[in-house]
């Protein structure tokens, strides 16, 4: 059976066409109170999700956040004469008024062609972030603003296994203000400049231009699925750090459960070793510990990330598979701590 996705294509997983100069970003369109009904009032693209405008400075993540196996095309618009500023220690980059974050996901169609099925805007306006979701058409001419999200079913094939299918959602609104929250107010999440990789030097040099940053002070995540990048213990905690920390830290909206991933000095337990749940309930599984060193299926963070059941899942939203090599380095993890 076909793929069932918008009919978009992008020749090769990387392959980004060139955009034509007449096309320009509206600045009005991220700036402006309401909500613009369609992706290409925005002007990021000339066309199609695979005309990109050379202004938008294109990016990847060293160990990305899992989303059912898609692909992602990352990009960040800065308004002219704006700059960023680094956090230093954290690597968080603080983004200027009339800032864009453009995320497109999107699945391989077995021959190479990558199909776009969504892009989701994170606007810095001047009453703060607003995110908002995209869904492209068949003709992959221009996309649609759903605010109440959208099911799409999908066929792929994860590495090194049979092809699956899946009812793929895209976030409504809501669902968005909630992986992207920090005290109650949205904010991103993966540009961490410790995290994130440049095409080339160019992208990173328009990006920190005028920052003041010398890159001298912050290190590189370790790449979770390279065991050359850092050993098990540190690839880890990247993995947990950017799928689970931004609802599990201090400040997320996870954050009564004690548990946090984010890189704050806390006591192991709030990093769920030896730890109890704050309610049990039936997300526990019958197990005691979220972690259980030495035991990886006693510990109930291996429990819930294994698990489709909506209740019991873990993370919430994001996924409507199981993401086994994220699971396989965890239990390993918890495997090597001494019992």
């Amino acid at each position: 059976m076909r793929l069932l996705l918008p009919a978009l294509l992008i020749l090769g997983a990387a392959t980004i066409l060139p955009a034509q100069d007449k096309a320009s970003v509206s600045e009005a369109a991220i700036m402006q109170a309401d909500m613009p009904k369609t992706l290409s009032e925005f002007g990021f693209f000339d066309g199609g999700a695979g005309r990109p405008l050379p202004v938008l400075i294109a990016y990847s993540l060293r160990t990305p956040l899992f989303s059912d196996y898609a692909e992602k095309q990352r990009f960040i618009y800065l308004p002219p004469g704006k700059t960023v500023q680094v956090e230093e220690g954290s690597g968080r980059i603080i983004f200027p008024v009339g800032t864009a974050i453009i995320k497109s996901f999107g699945y391989d169609d077995g021959g190479g062609t990558l199909r776009i099925l969504e892009t989701r805007l994170l606007l810095r306006r001047t009453d703060g972030w607003t995110a908002l979701p995209y869904v492209w058409r068949e003709d992959g001419r221009d996309a649609d603003l759903k605010l109440g999200g959208k099911r799409i079913n999908v066929r792929f094939t994860p590495p090194g296994r049979t092809q699956q299918q899946i009812s793929y959602a895209v976030p409504n609104k809501n669902q968005c203000k909630q992986c992207h929250s920090s005290n109650n107010a949205i904010e991103p999440v993966g540009p961490l400049l410790g995290n994130m990789e440049f095409a080339d030097s160019r992208g990173k040099e328009r990006l920190l231009r005028g920052s003041g940053y010398r890159g001298d002070k912050i290190m590189s995540f370790a790449r979770w699925d390279d065991p050359a990048s850092a050993n098990v213990a540190t690839r880890a905690a990247s993995y947990l750090f950017v799928n689970c920390a931004h609802c599990h830290r201090p400040s997320g909206s996870a954050s009564n459960s004690g548990l946090f991933f984010d890189e704050g000095h806390y006591p192991p337990a709030n990093s769920g070793i030896g730890k109890r749940p704050v309610a049990a309930g039936r997300g526990s599984g019958g197990h005691e510990f979220v972690i259980a060193p030495g035991h990886p299926e006693r510990s109930i963070l291996i429990y819930r990330m294994n698990s489709l059941d909506p209740g019991v899942a873990m993370p919430e939203l994001g996924r409507a598979t199981v993401h086994m090599e994220g699971l396989s380095l965890l239990e390993q993890w918890i495997k090597d701590m001494p019992d």
